[in-house]
């Protein structure tokens, strides 16, 4: 059975060039998603083994992007008939050959998948590559070892930030004449097709081309990012901005409590310690880890120097159950827009962060409002963002800066209060 697609010469690397690594990397409006489902679709017919996995950070979301690119390669051929279609699984086959859908999370927040069942998979297809963070991407690439085929692994996005995991890991940036911006080279070892809409012109609309212009002039930022495909400085819609990088907590600051959000897998249980210092605060990551019970968190934070705790309300039992451990914890307090609120109240105050705390500061530097495809801010943090250790430090300064507030002014000296004077000229 033969597939006959009409491949843009930008995408031939994907059938001539051989590597374990494919980085499909670039602007909006390229075409990555329609050339790497030509590939996997054209792949299925052929002699050689192919077995490949749609794969996404969230199971669910599969099937409106890379599973809904392969059925319109299907029927654009009108192959359909010819494979076997299972759409409820989001699997496809042809003789021995298949590609399925397997999300490395079922649902958003949920526990990480079981990926053993990949070790005879010869190929992935992760789209949104940037929504995976590097533990489960580097747990799925040690899952595959066949030796049945060539094993492949391809990566679609939009450029990330200059510190994203893909970005330090394959490619080194070259400054340009757009301030905060960098064009990415890559590293040996993988084969990298970049790209923008103008390598896809003649199936964009003409709308769609001026609307992509446009940006240019009335969000700059959004244009060169996620439509010239430059990777920024800091990421697009940064919550937090002018917190200060210290190497040791100064002997003079005082520790005025903890901060603690809960959580087990794939999302880690996360302590801070705040200190007073000088009218401002210093963040002190004090655990970041996954897979621990409550009486694991316990035996750390009774390890600890003794402060008032302030954990996630959101876990009334977990907090009942520390209490027995004889640790001073309390919840925290959450309502509507409570997490705006606390992000203002951060956002107000003068913060720093110890040179030890690397989970912290990667939190903090890609911790972004959501953004959608029209370059707006949708008012809301993107679910995307880790931020464990953020919310742990923002649960604990909400409770523990009024308190310090209303402390300090009771011990500031007061002065009667002088008469006014009438004074002739």
């Amino acid at each position: 059975m033969n597939l006959n697609f009409a491949i843009r010469e930008i995408y031939l690397p994907l059938w001539e060039k051989r590597a374990r690594y494919y980085v499909l990397m670039g602007g909006r409006g390229a075409g990555r998603s329609t050339a790497t489902s030509q590939f996997v679709t054209s792949k299925l017919p052929a002699k050689d083994y192919f077995r490949c996995a749609l794969m996404r950070a969230v199971h669910s979301d599969i099937r409106h992007s890379s599973w809904r690119e392969v059925i319109d390669r299907f029927e654009e051929q009108e192959a359909k008939e010819a494979f076997k279609v299972t759409d409820n699984e989001m699997r496809a086959s042809y003789g021995k050959n298949s590609l399925q859908a397997h999300g490395f999370r079922a649902s958003s927040g949920a526990h990480s998948a079981k990926l053993k069942s990949l070790a005879s998979y010869n190929a992935l297809w992760i789209e949104e590559a940037e929504e995976t963070n590097e533990k489960e991407f580097i747990t799925l690439d040690d899952t595959l070892r066949t030796k049945l085929g060539d094993i492949s692994i391809i990566l679609t996005l939009n450029t990330p930030p200059k510190n994203h995991w893909i970005i330090k890991r394959w490619f080194n940036l070259k400054t340009t004449k757009v301030q905060n911006f960098y064009e990415v080279e890559p590293k040996e070892g993988i084969v990298f097709i970049g790209g923008t809409y103008r390598d896809n012109i003649q199936n964009l609309d003409e709308d769609t081309i001026k609307r992509y212009e446009h940006y240019k002039e009335t969000n700059p930022q959004y244009y060169w990012q996620f439509i010239e495909g430059l990777s920024p400085e800091v990421v697009l819609g940064k919550i937090y901005s002018g917190w200060q990088e210290i190497e040791t907590i100064p002997h003079q600051a005082r520790l005025v409590g903890y901060g603690l959000d809960f959580g087990f897998d794939p999302d880690p249980a996360a302590i801070t310690a705040i200190y007073y210092y000088n009218g401002g605060y210093i963040i002190d990551q004090k655990l970041y880890q996954t897979n621990l019970l409550n009486e694991h968190l316990a035996i750390h934070l009774n390890g600890l120097p003794k402060a008032p705790i302030i954990a996630d309300s959101a876990e009334p039992k977990s907090i009942a159950e520390l209490k027995k451990y004889g640790l001073a914890i309390l919840p925290c307090e959450k309502g509507q827009d409570s997490v705006r609120t606390g992000i203002k109240h951060l956002q107000g105050l003068k913060i720093s962060y110890t040179s030890s705390s690397k989970n912290l500061k990667e939190e903090y530097e890609n911790y972004a409002w959501k953004i959608d495809k029209e370059g707006d801010n949708a008012g809301i943090p993107d679910p995307k963002c880790a931020d464990h250790l953020l919310s742990a430090s923002r649960y604990a300064l909400w409770i523990l800066v009024p308190a310090i507030d209303k402390k300090m002014k009771a011990t500031q000296p007061s002065y009667p209060k002088r008469e006014k004077q009438n004074v002739g000229v």
